[in-house]
């Protein structure tokens, strides 16, 4: 990953108008890090935004968007992205019914009589210096900044075109005429813009789609309805029976079934009852609910992911440098081969006309619009694909890293298992009280939010006031409970043998339960078993991930007999038992060491360093906000099937970039020699460069139809 300045605190995302090619992409992000003040500037062809961090202090958005206009682009407030489509279908509409005809003249006629030369120069003006306006004015404003993009092949190539055919028809010369080339260039790279326009909008849809997915009125438990929009936290609302949950929030009254797959891409609906968190923007499939709205607005979770794919979206992954690299010094050297071509041609004794037929072949032919689309569409795709399946990506450099990654360490509880832990056994010495230990602990265990201590907590509604709590992740907590110190935590840190204790620990540990002790100053006065259920899909999961040729281990603080039980249980490669939030981060760090790539699965607080440290962090939705914010991935869902197809996805992603650079580049590889050759017509380069960039665009579609494990939609890829 890229390094940059520190200082930069604030970020921006400007949405650019005009961008055709890489070079495109490349001139602009050039011009915008060599600003003062700029920490890093992105800018993706595909979404059609420069995403700039900066220290405000020293530069600001106005002194950007001067900068982007000079080089010959506009910043629009937002980008209409429907209104360039528009234009563009009416401008290669009308471009085509210009061209052809004189394109089937210039090919059936072989005549030089005046008449058709004029004929021709009326149908080709229109397109060449109208419909190919934006292309010069570009190509004029990339000169100026010593900048050369596709526009300036496409302007140098119809424009000779049409400058040698004029200079035919007013001197009256017998050679041949080139307007019908130059109108067919100009028409058939326009229609390739419209059609990859289209399939942009196409690839944008996700985002659209998670807009569309709010409920647009809520109805208060008074009756009346007001714009979910005008909700405020604290508000009431009822959800009937097909109804969308207007924000998000918990439900205060009624169960319900809730369709939580427009989010979380979980196709089974998700039963929730009093105290049940829910999402806005689910459905409820049955039963009637009263939710109390607890985020509104930019803080509900579908704003959330709207902004994470949208980010992600626009984002690079390091394999595009390569590309924008070639770009920039690409067009330049292609200027030269058709240089070269023109005196090669002329030289060797052919007409003025003839070499000026290879030379525009070779300009047109040659300009990068594929290569700068191979990389932004197939991740434009690729994430809004993850978004749609409950697995959101914060950039490209993501799905990179989770295409090397070949070791996943998986955090057990609220990973591997539920999380949601309860009392399965109690023992207390026999100079204690049960019911008054239970008491003791319950109100201790209340202070924290930890899944072992809301188990014990809700063993007793007695509540003790706490003095001097403290909680150690992965260690225990403590404080002086009605006068009496106490502390509860891992028997490995009792320190001494205790009569009835041990074996009471030895037995529940063998099953697989997690077993507190509460100790009262130094002396154990009681022990809690807790049990935790693997979930159902977890051993699929690690069947799926080690099919894909991962080693999985589970790394986690508790014990080791419960933690082997559990990898027995869902058939982890290694277990690695009772490690703290330190040494979880150190243990990463050593697999890492050792070569290998790592993705760390968790959901706690204490699994932040590790998801922080690992390659490729990949958080449970269901977890902690830390632990997200940590991650460099997140599942909606907090199903482990959804990290298969988080590396699934990845992997099919990177191949298609892949794909789309390797066709990029052999393309233009194949084709230039034949265009210098003379072997390529320069219209059929023209159709051929719109094809290019087509192919790049269509093929990058197919990640729409990427299968999730846990779906069983047959008419979606697998």
């Amino acid at each position: 990953m890229t390094d940059v300045d520190t200082t930069a605190r604030s970020e921006v995302e400007l949405p650019i108008e005009g961008m055709t090619c890489a070079a495109c992409a490349t001139r602009i992000s050039r011009a915008l890090n060599k600003l003062d003040g700029v920490a890093l500037a992105e800018v993706n062809l595909a979404s059609a935004t420069a995403t700039v961090r900066f220290d405000p202090a020293t530069t600001d958005r106005t002194v950007m968007t001067a900068r982007i206009e000079q080089l010959g682009y506009q910043v629009p407030v937002t980008v209409d992205f429907d209104g360039e489509e528009r234009s563009l279908r009416r401008r290669a509409l009308v471009g085509l019914a210009l061209a052809l005809p004189a394109m089937v003249i210039h090919m059936v006629v072989v005549s030089h009589d005046a008449r058709i030369q004029w004929l021709m120069a009326a149908l080709a003006t229109p397109v060449v210096l109208g419909i190919g306006w934006p292309y010069h004015r570009k190509a004029v404003a990339g000169l100026r900044s010593g900048s050369l993009g596709m526009d300036t092949l496409v302007s140098l190539g119809s424009g000779t075109a049409w400058v040698w055919s004029s200079v035919v028809l007013v001197t009256g010369r017998h050679d041949d005429e080139h307007f019908g080339t130059a109108a067919t260039i100009v028409a058939l790279i326009t229609v390739g813009k419209w059609l990859e326009a289209r399939a942009k909008g196409r690839a944008r849809s996700a985002i659209a789609a998670l807009a569309d997915l709010g409920a647009p009125t809520a109805e208060l438990v008074d009756g009346t309805t007001v714009a979910s929009s005008a909700l405020e936290v604290g508000q009431r609302f009822v959800v009937r029976t097909g109804g969308r949950i207007a924000t998000d929030g918990v439900v205060v009254e009624g169960t319900a079934a809730i369709d939580t797959s427009m989010l979380t891409g979980e196709p089974v609906p998700v039963t929730v009852g009093v105290g049940s968190p829910v999402a806005g923007a689910t459905v409820n499939t049955s039963g009637y609910i009263v939710v109390e709205a607890t985020q509104v607005g930019a803080d509900t979770t579908l704003a959330q992911i709207g902004r994470l794919v949208a980010r992600a979206q626009s984002s690079q992954a390091p394999i595009q440098r390569l590309a924008d690299r070639v770009s920039g010094i690409f067009v330049p050297i292609i200027l030269a081969v058709a240089v070269a071509t023109f005196v090669g041609w002329w030289a060797t004794g052919h007409s003025l006309s003839e070499s000026i037929t290879p030379t525009v072949a070779v300009l047109v032919i040659a300009c990068p619009c594929a290569l700068g689309l191979a990389t932004p569409m197939a991740i434009m795709v690729g994430t809004g694909r993850g978004a749609q399946l409950g697995v959101l990506i914060r950039g490209g450099e993501v799905l990179e890293t989770a295409n090397d990654v070949d070791t996943v360490v998986l955090d057990k509880t609220g990973t591997v298992t539920e999380g949601r832990m309860t009392v399965s056994d109690q023992w207390w010495a026999a100079d204690t009280d049960p019911r008054r230990g239970i008491e003791l602990a319950a109100s201790i265990e209340s202070m924290s939010d930890h899944p072992i201590a809301r188990a014990i907590a809700s063993l007793s509604p007695q509540r003790f006031e706490v003095v001097g709590f403290a909680e150690t992740a992965g260690s225990g907590i403590e404080g002086t409970v009605d006068g009496r110190s106490l502390r509860i935590g891992r028997p490995s840190e009792l320190g001494r043998p205790t009569s009835g204790l041990d074996d009471f620990v030895a037995d529940h540990e063998q099953r697989g339960d997690t077993v507190v002790v509460v100790t009262d100053g130094d002396a154990p006065i009681g022990a809690i078993a807790v049990a935790d259920t693997v979930k159902e899909s977890s051993a699929r999961a690690v069947g799926l991930l080690s099919s894909l040729g991962l080693t999985t281990i589970l790394l986690t603080g508790d014990n080791e007999r419960t933690a082997q039980s559990v990898g027995r249980t869902v058939g982890v490669d290694q277990v690695i038992a009772g490690v703290l939030p330190e040494a979880k981060h150190d243990t990463i760090a050593a697999l890492q060491a050792s070569g290998s790539k790592v993705a760390m699965i968790g959901d706690g607080i204490n699994d932040a360093p590790a998801l922080a440290r690992a390659d490729l962090g990949i958080a449970m939705g269901t977890g902690t906000a830390v632990a997200r914010e940590a991650a460099d991935l997140t599942l909606v869902s907090g199903d482990l099937l959804a990290a298969v197809d988080a590396v699934r996805l990845a992997r099919r992603t990177f191949a298609t970039i892949k794909g789309n650079l390797f066709w990029a580049f052999a393309y233009n590889v194949a084709a230039v020699p034949l265009a210098v050759a003379g072997r390529l017509g320069p219209a059929v380069a023209a159709g051929a460069m719109a094809f290019s960039s087509l192919f790049v665009v269509t093929n990058s579609l197919r990640l729409r139809r990427f299968r999730s494990v846990r779906s069983d939609d047959p008419t979606q890829e697998s």
